[in-house]
């Protein structure tokens, strides 16, 4: 039995390495399909691209994000003319997008890093150590990415308890103002009672002098 649960346990830790394992790619940038390196997860867009970020962020690099309407290079994150001594030695840009894998999923996306040296593509002319590097990178990313998904997680959990407690709230301002109205029912009933009774007993007054015949 236990021989067969290890059997399983490594049969899914496989699958979880083989499931992130960076291959090169191509993706259009700058009017042109680019060779870069790209890698599939299986994490929502917004955790991905949070972690990239933090992760350089960490080595002193904020990316200019590309956008508007009409451009098709929107969503790039540019880096521009950074030593990333993970990858490489050499001085160099790197272009990074994060999309969503397909249009049916929301919690798998895919990010392509592209890698330019003096305006031209540097991913043809890298040796295979750099290459290498380049797709170590982006798999050693799962940490980060789980860790900003997280982050994603506790963020819209504190929005649905904020949204409970607003809710909570209410109720209980409702309450109050229902307590209100019943003990201000409560005593107009009294008062109307005591009305009632002093208009009937009026009444029986005016009905004792009518005329006795």
């Amino acid at each position: 039995m236990k021989k067969i649960s290890l059997l399983f346990l490594s049969v899914i830790v496989i699958a979880i390495s083989v499931s992130a394992q960076a291959y090169e790619s191509s993706i259009q940038y700058d009017k042109k399909k680019q060779s870069g390196i790209a890698i599939d997860y299986a994490y929502p867009p917004e955790a991905v691209e949070n972690a990239i970020i933090k992760k350089l962020e960490k080595m002193g690099y904020k990316p200019k994000e590309i956008k508007g309407i009409l451009n098709r290079d929107k969503g790039f994150l540019v880096y521009k003319s950074i030593y990333f001594t993970d990858i490489s030695r050499d001085r160099m840009d790197y272009m990074i997008k994060v999309e969503r894998k397909s249009r049916k999923t929301s919690d798998e996306s895919v990010m392509y890093m592209i890698m330019m040296k003096d305006g031209q593509n540097a991913l043809t002319t890298m040796d295979s150590y750099d290459v290498g590097n380049a797709k170590n990178f982006l798999n050693n990313m799962l940490p980060d990415i789980e860790a900003a998904n997280l982050e994603l997680q506790i963020k819209a959990q504190e929005e649905v308890v904020a949204k409970a407690e607003k809710k909570l709230k209410g109720l209980q301002e409702d309450k109050i103002d229902l307590e209100k109205k019943l003990d201000a029912n409560v005593k107009s009933q009294d008062d109307t009672i005591k009305d009632l009774e002093a208009q009937k007993q009026n009444l029986e007054l005016l009905k004792g002098k009518r005329a006795s015949n």
